[in-house]
C-alpha cells in the first residue's frame, strides 16, 4: 500500500530524483566535521524562523505595547519565556556559525576559482544576518534596546554624504520613536527574511553547482555521497547544538530592563555581544576621528575580505603558501576576538529590574504615594486597583492623560489635581520603573526631597543624568554654592542674578521646604 501512494506521488511530482539530488551528492575523499558547518548554520537560521513567526503572534511593534507584549510573551504565554531565550540564544548560534564557516573557507581556501561569486554571496549573506540582529535588538522596547539604537543610528550620520540621509532613514522620522520601531520590525520580519532565504538558495545552488572544496591535502580514495555518512555528521551537529539551546533557553533570556525612556539621560547603552568589538574600537577614536572606528577601519576589512579569491591566486591551498594572506587575516581575527573580550569586560554594571531608580523616578514614586495623588484612589480600599509593581499595564498616553486629567477615565470621582509637566513626566517615569520591580526604600528626608525635586525643579534642571536642559546642571552644584545661597536664589532669583529667568517659588514652596531642597542641593559636591 505504501508503495503504490509513493509510487502515484513521485508520478506527480518526482520527488525521488529531488530526494536523489539531496542525497546522494558525491563528496571529496577526506571530507569530515568541518565541513557541517554550513549545516549547522542552516540549523541556526530555521530555529529563528520557525520562534521567530511564533513570537510575531503574540508582539505588538508599537511604543505602548511593545513592551508590555514582550513580559506577557515572557511572563503568561505557556512555554514563553522558553521561546524568547530559544530566539535570543539562536541568534548567537547563527552568528557564531556563520563567522566560523568564513574562517574555515579562508583557511580552506575554498573561495578559489570557480568559488568567486559564492564567496561573495556569503559575505553579503553575513551582513544580512548582523542587520536581522540589529533590527531584532530593538523590538524589546526597553532602555537596553532603546539606548543602543540611538548609538547605532548616531553612527550611521558618519557616512560620509548621506550621513544625515541615512539616519533620517532609520529614524523614520525627527526622534526615535513610534515611527523607528515599525519600520525596524518591518525591515526585521518582511524584509530581511526574504533577502537571507534567496542568498541562501543561491549559496546552496551554487554550492552544488561547484563542488565543495574538500580538504586542503586532497586524501586518497574514491568519493562518497552525502548519504549516510556526511548527513550523520551534520545531524550529529545540528542535535548537539539543539540541546545546547535548549539549555540555554531553559534558563530564560536576558531579563527586560525598565521601559524605553527618552529622557533617561544618563543611561549608558551597549549592545548584544556580537557588536561589542565596534563599539570597543569606537573608544578608541573619538571626536571627529568616530568616522574612522566607525567606518574607515570595517570597510577597509571588508574591502579586504571580499578580494580575498583575487588577492590569492597561488596554485596551491596549503597554509605555508598563503601566508600573505593567511597572516593578516588571522591578526584581524585576533583583534575581533580581544576587542569583543574587551568590550565584554568594559560593560557596566547596570540592567533589568537591579538598575538603580534615579531622583526622577524616586520623586515620582514619592509623588505616587503622596495623599492626594494617585493612592486617594489606587489602594485596596480604594475605588481603583492599588498601584503595585510588575503590574502596571496602561500604555504611556494613556497614564499620561489620566495623570494630567484623572476626570477623563473617572468622571466624578475627584477633581483633577493641578499639575505641571514635571511632575506627570516623574510619575510616568516612576511607573515605567515599577513594572519592573518596586521602587527601593529611602528614608522620609530624601523621599521628601526627591519629590520636591521632581515637583518643582526637575523639568529645567537636572540632577546625575536625569531632568531637562533649560537650567544649569545641579550634580555637583555644592562645590559653587553654599545652602543659603541656593536657598536664595530659590526664594528670589532676580534678587541674585538680575537676568535670571526662573522664577520665584517663594509662596509656591514653604520656607521650611525650601531650605530642605538648599540643605540637599549643597551637599551635593
Amino acid at each position: 500500500m505504501f508503495a503504490k501512494v509513493a509510487n502515484w506521488l513521485d508520478d506527480r511530482t518526482g520527488f525521488r530524483m529531488l530526494r536523489r539530488h539531496v542525497l546522494d551528492e558525491p563528496l571529496p575523499p577526506g571530507t569530515g566535521w568541518w565541513f557541517t558547518l554550513g549545516s549547522l548554520l542552516m540549523f541556526g537560521i530555521g530555529v529563528q524562523f520557525l520562534t521567530g513567526i511564533v513570537l510575531a503572534l503574540y508582539y505588538a511593534p508599537t511604543p505602548d505595547h511593545a513592551w508590555d507584549s514582550v513580559r506577557f510573551i515572557t511572563n503568561t504565554v505557556r512555554g514563553g519565556s522558553f521561546l524568547r531565550g530559544l530566539h535570543h540564544w539562536g541568534a548567537s548560534l547563527v552568528v557564531v556559525a556563520a563567522v566560523i564557516h568564513l574562517c574555515r573557507v579562508v583557511f580552506f581556501g575554498s573561495y578559489r576559482k570557480p568559488r568567486e561569486v559564492n564567496w561573495i554571496v556569503g559575505i553579503v549573506l553575513l551582513h544580512v544576518i548582523l542587520g536581522l540582529g540589529l533590527t531584532g535588538y530593538l523590538l524589546p522596547w526597553d532602555q537596553r534596546a532603546y539606548w543602543a539604537t540611538v548609538v547605532a543610528i548616531n553612527i550611521s550620520k558618519l557616512t560620509p554624504g548621506v550621513g544625515e540621509m541615512a539616519a533620517a532613514f532609520l529614524r523614520g522620522g525627527p526622534d526615535v520613536g513610534a515611527l523607528t520601531l515599525t519600520r525596524w520590525y518591518a525591515v526585521h520580519v518582511l524584509v530581511l527574511p526574504p533577502l537571507l532565504v534567496g542568498l541562501v538558495a543561491v549559496h546552496l545552488y551554487l554550492m552544488r553547482r561547484q563542488g565543495i572544496s574538500g580538504p586542503v591535502t586532497p586524501k586518497p580514495g574514491r568519493s562518497e555521497m552525502f548519504f549516510p555518512y556526511q548527513a550523520a555528521r551534520d545531524l550529529t551537529a545540528a542535535i548537539v547544538a539543539g540541546l545546547l539551546l535548549a539549555v540555554l533557553a531553559y534558563k530564560g533570556a536576558p531579563p527586560l530592563e525598565p521601559p524605553a525612556d527618552p529622557t533617561s539621560s544618563g543611561y549608558i547603552p551597549r549592545p548584544d555581544w556580537y557588536f561589542l568589538g565596534l563599539f570597543q574600537l569606537l573608544k578608541y577614536f573619538p571626536g571627529k576621528w568616530e568616522v574612522v572606528g566607525a567606518l574607515f577601519i570595517p570597510g577597509l576589512v571588508m574591502t579586504f575580505l571580499a578580494l580575498l579569491p583575487w588577492l590569492d591566486r597561488g596554485r596551491t591551498r596549503e597554509a605555508r603558501r598563503r601566508l600573505s594572506v593567511l597572516l593578516p587575516f588571522t591578526a584581524g581575527l585576533t583583534v575581533v576576538v580581544a576587542l569583543t573580550l574587551m568590550g565584554a569586560r568594559d560593560l557596566p554594571a547596570q540592567g533589568g529590574s537591579g538598575s538603580p531608580w534615579n531622583i526622577r523616578e524616586i520623586g515620582g514614586a514619592a509623588l505616587v504615594e503622596s495623599g492626594d495623588r494617585c493612592i486617594k484612589c489606587h489602594r485596596p480600599e480604594g475605588v481603583a486597583s492599588p498601584v503595585e509593581a510588575g503590574r502596571i499595564g496602561k500604555p504611556a498616553t494613556w497614564l499620561e492623560m489620566h495623570i494630567a486629567d484623572p476626570e477623563v477615565i473617572a468622571p466624578g470621582v475627584r477633581e483633577a489635581p493641578q499639575s505641571n509637566q514635571g511632575e506627570i513626566r516623574s510619575i510616568l517615569a516612576a511607573l515605567a520603573k515599577m513594572r519592573a520591580g518596586p521602587p527601593p526604600v529611602v528614608d522620609a528626608a530624601t523621599k521628601k526631597t526627591y519629590l520636591l525635586f521632581s515637583k518643582f525643579c526637575i523639568n529645567c534642571h537636572t540632577v546625575d543624568g536625569a531632568g531637562g536642559k533649560e537650567g544649569p546642571d545641579l550634580t555637583h552644584v555644592g562645590r559653587k554654592l553654599d545652602a543659603a545661597v541656593i536657598e536664595q536664589r530659590i526664594n528670589d532669583p532676580a534678587a541674585v542674578d538680575p537676568m535670571a529667568e526662573m522664577p520665584s517659588f517663594a509662596g509656591k514652596i514653604s520656607p521650611e521646604d525650601i531650605k530642605l531642597l538648599a540643605s540637599w542641593l549643597a551637599s551635593r559636591k
